[in-house]
């Protein structure tokens, strides 16, 4: 989904965020608004019956992988997994470059029904999916929307882990040129196997010297030129043993 759509819907925060919006919100709050969020705190319970038809390829932990789970079980169910993962990285994206929306959605003094309220309008305004209005209005209904960052990272992972994807994170001191890149991932794609695809991220840090460090799952390959000058420095530095000569 284009970003534009999302930003074109921007004026409603100013509307929603109104003197005239916040007493309305609270006014509300007894009224359909208020079943608006009672309804809406059940999203997460609503999607645990399907838990054992859905299967989750991956056991994550704390609020945000909780979050993360729901969402993922209700747009596998409505098979809308793509769209939704595009929607929430649209939302990550429009909360960086935004620092109104940003503003937003890390103020905590904005009545309950207000934050709701201003999620429905905005993203029923950029066409996003169900799923994903939904979810949004559940995180500004508990207070998380700041943490959407987060969560969808972890999203992400479990996306990533159901199309059988590994990330590959790669540390270079300068940008790979394209054909070593294309040769590092023909690599990884050997190490991983067959069902699983080489996902590479790229990362510039100029403290490693040279070389590269290659990070994926729980294994880190270190092939730098600053580690290797400190096994080199450590090797200098130990007694040499005369007796092993």
């Amino acid at each position: 989904m284009a970003l534009w759509r999302l930003r074109s819907a921007f004026p409603l925060l100013t509307k929603a965020l109104s003197t005239e919006s916040i007493l309305c919100a609270r006014l509300a709050a007894e009224g359909s608004l208020g079943n608006l969020s009672t309804g809406l705190r059940t999203f997460a319970t609503q999607t645990q019956p399907t838990e054992a038809k859905v299967k989750v390829p991956l056991k994550l932990f704390g609020g945000s992988g909780n979050y993360a789970t729901a969402l993922f079980i209700a747009a596998t169910k409505a098979n809308a997994l793509d769209k939704v993962e595009a929607e929430i990285l649209d939302v990550v994206e429009a909360s960086k470059r935004s620092p109104r929306f940003s503003k937003f959605i890390k103020d905590m003094s904005i009545p309950k029904m207000t934050r709701v309220k201003t999620v429905t309008e905005i993203f029923s305004e950029a066409g996003f999916s169900d799923v994903t209005k939904n979810f949004l209005a559940v995180l500004a209904d508990n207070g998380r929307l700041a943490h959407i960052d987060r969560i969808s990272k972890r999203f992400v992972e479990l996306t990533m882990a159901q199309r059988g994807e590994v990330k590959v994170i790669v540390t270079t001191v300068i940008p790979l040129p394209a054909e070593e890149e294309k040769e590092l991932k023909l690599t990884m794609q050997d190490i991983l196997g067959h069902g699983k695809t080489a996902k590479l991220e790229q990362k510039i840090d100029p403290s490693i010297l040279g070389g590269l460090v290659v990070e994926f799952g729980n294994k880190v390959f270190d092939m730098s030129i600053k580690t290797r000058a400190k096994q080199m420095e450590k090797l200098l530095r130990e007694p040499i043993n005369f007796d092993n000569l």
